[in-house]
């Protein structure tokens, strides 16, 4: 393979990190940004809300 040349790491690391950012930016674009206040908790131990839609709630 002569005339192939790879690119150096960091040149690649760049393209990665802004895929990502690109990636991210459109979906936020997209979906706006989420209301946090709204969210549910992220574990719910000690939360006080309810179970639902599982085996263990009985319905």
């Amino acid at each position: 393979m002569t005339g192939f040349r790879m690119m150096p790491r960091p040149v690649v690391g760049g393209l990665a990190v802004g895929l990502v950012l690109v990636i991210l930016a459109l979906d936020l674009a997209r979906s706006g940004a989420p209301d946090l206040f709204a969210a549910p908790a992220p574990f719910a131990l000690g939360s006080g809300e309810a179970p639902t839609g599982a085996h263990c709630t009985g319905s």
